[in-house]
């Protein structure tokens, strides 16, 4: 295998609404001449941009297989067809690494990324990796510069997170998402639990997410910073309210969190940083997967 980590998922445009499509990028321009190389994509080189169309990701229609693109790949080596490099456990990443050029086709039985692929996707580390620097940690930082907005009017659940949502209502868990989205695309990169509009305005989801581990969400009794907590306030099973872990204990810590207040926990109208502990209500910690 050759060639650097891939920096990130790439998502073409018709990924959306489950994924944010990928920004421009070199390790798109890789892609593309690691595939003319193989066979699964038209030449020249020279005419390559770093822009991830949808006919590049599932190949073009009634093309051959020179026209068959990443999908096409993905068949060949027996990978899932999404069209989607970058994801699940890098398998496609790994197997353009990986592959040689068949014959009969030029340089065959060489690595199908050669140097100038590889150059390109190190350059596309540096732009999109960001010092190896987690979502986790970027969505903390999100909402440690957040502290002090207020919705507006007061008691109106109007906000910029709400507008951003999509949705007017209790925004604690919108604040939430709001912060690992566009930490994720600070990054290049792209949440695998977090969707604008659909993931997540309601903390039981995410709590029964976290408990069945769905959609790269877990629980965990070692909180870090940058996981979610989540709190049940009256201990009745319903959870009311959601934030982002600072630092502290299982047993006492800080959190950054949203729709709330001194006089109202759940929907007090502001970003805070709160001071909680595990004796005011039962609390699950939440471990968010990176991408």
């Amino acid at each position: 295998m050759v060639g650097p980590p891939w920096p990130r998922p790439l998502y073409p445009p018709d990924a959306k609404p489950g994924h944010t499509p990928s920004k421009d990028g070199p390790d798109i321009t890789a892609a593309k001449r690691t595939l003319w190389r193989l066979g699964r994509w038209p030449g020249p080189a020279s005419s390559f941009d770093d822009t991830l169309s949808n006919q590049f990701s599932h190949g073009k229609p009634g093309g051959n297989v020179g026209d068959s693109g990443v999908e096409g790949f993905q068949r060949q080596m027996g990978i899932q067809p999404t069209g989607w490099i970058g994801v699940d456990s890098n398998s496609t990443a790994n197997a353009m690494r990986s592959a040689r050029i068949p014959e009969p086709l030029p340089n065959a039985g060489q690595p199908g990324m050669d140097q100038t692929a590889i150059n390109l996707i190190e350059d596309a580390v540096k732009q999109f990796k960001n010092s190896g620097q987690t979502v986790r940690a970027k969505a903390l930082a999100k909402a440690r510069s957040q502290v002090g907005v207020r919705e507006s009017p007061s008691g109106s659940n109007q906000c910029k997170y709400t507008d951003w949502y999509g949705m007017v209502g209790p925004w604690c868990a919108m604040f939430c998402t709001w912060c690992f989205e566009l930490a994720a695309q600070d990054l290049g990169t792209d949440s695998p639990s977090f969707v604008r509009g659909t993931y997540y305005a309601y903390v039981p989801y995410m709590v029964d997410d976290a408990r069945n581990r769905r959609r790269g969400f877990s629980t965990t009794t070692s909180p870090i910073p940058g996981d979610l907590v989540a709190y049940d306030w009256s201990r009745d099973g319903v959870f009311d309210h959601v934030g982002i872990f600072m630092e502290g204990s299982s047993f006492s810590w800080f959190a950054i969190e949203g729709n709330t207040s001194t006089s109202n926990n759940s929907n007090g109208g502001q970003v805070m940083e709160r001071s909680r502990s595990a004796s005011e209500g039962n609390t699950v910690f939440i471990r968010v997967a990176e991408p």
